[in-house]
């Protein structure tokens, strides 16, 4: 490691420090560690060995004010994430999804986005009924949720705001790294690149009364850098680049692999996101494609992934 790349260790090191002494503290801290605790017990003494993955979905906010009222939002629906999750407890993952609240969820992504009331309807007696055409979907759903949570696959932690987020990535990421090479990070969220200090922030609504709005923004510490080196250094990491230029994407994807030491960077456009992802690594690229429209692109990413994992898994065992 040359000199300049062991200053920006430093800087990013001392970044996150201060981010995480300055940030509000988490609410229920103590809940989310004893979850962790007893997932990755539950996990890390089955019979067979199993791997874990972190899969993060949605976006994070940016509060404007203490008490918020305003917030700066980053695009996210979080589809990605919760189809991942499925198809990974589908090949034999355990999955700590950390979602970004009223986001996608695993098992429901088909319900409408208006309302979940044009979904059922009600019969001659005002009983619920599900219509014909959907039941079996309904059923399936159903069944593989209680399934997964019901044999420990599946722990769900959410989070709002950058602040929340940054937060439980470390008590995750701190908690699984006793699984070693086993684990994975799937870093699918939309995290925010800039926020405002806690401590700079107003306390209560800003009036419009006081005129134009002027307010610096600070750049969120590169916490990919830390977490693979510090919080899980062992952990098969995932990250995600998605541009708008399709000029830039591959050369940004292939900075991020170098730069944080991502094992895998999945390279997106916003206009074809859907449609098509490039799998990055040191390797060379794989493009990952959806078949059809009744197919989830997700299906095939995650089962690229966990084979690229397997023979990561190989690899270090040597």
């Amino acid at each position: 490691m040359d000199s300049s790349d062991q200053s920006m260790n430093e800087l990013e090191r001392s970044g996150a420090k201060s981010f995480f002494e300055t940030a509000p503290p988490l609410k229920n801290s103590d809940l989310i560690s004893d979850k962790l605790k007893e997932f990755v017990r539950r996990n890390s003494e089955s019979a067979t060995p199993r791997s874990i993955v972190c899969v993060t979905s949605g976006g994070t906010t940016v509060p404007l004010e203490q008490r918020c009222v305003r917030y700066i939002d980053n695009f996210s629906s979080g589809y990605r994430g919760a189809a991942s999750t499925e198809y990974f407890v589908k090949v034999g993952y355990a999955v700590i999804f950390v979602h970004r609240r009223g986001s996608y969820q695993p098992y429901c992504r088909y319900l409408p986005e208006d309302s979940f009331l044009d979904f059922v309807q009600l019969d001659e007696e005002s009983n619920i009924q599900v219509p014909e055409d959907r039941a079996a979907m309904v059923k399936k759903s159903i069944r593989e949720y209680h399934k997964a949570v019901g044999e420990g696959l599946l722990l769900k932690l959410p989070f709002t705001t950058i602040f929340e987020y940054l937060q439980i990535l470390q008590l995750v990421a701190t908690s699984i790294n006793c699984f070693g090479c086993h684990s994975m990070f799937y870093l699918a969220a939309a995290v925010s690149d800039f926020y405002v200090p806690w401590e700079s922030m107003a306390e209560h609504k800003i009036q419009s009364a006081s005129g134009p709005l002027d307010m610096r923004l600070n750049q969120v510490p590169k916490m990919l850098s830390v977490l693979r080196k510090e919080w899980a250094p062992a952990a098969f990491c995932v990250s995600f680049k998605l541009e708008t230029d399709p000029d830039i994407l591959i050369q940004k994807a292939d900075a991020a692999l170098k730069r944080y030491g991502m094992n895998v960077v999945a390279a997106n456009l916003l206009a074809n996101y859907k449609e098509e992802v490039v799998v990055v690594t040191s390797n060379g690229k794989t493009i990952v494609r959806r078949n059809s429209k009744d197919d989830d692109l997700e299906e095939q990413l995650v089962a690229l992934l966990s084979k690229t994992h397997s023979e990561y898994i190989q690899l270090v065992a040597l």
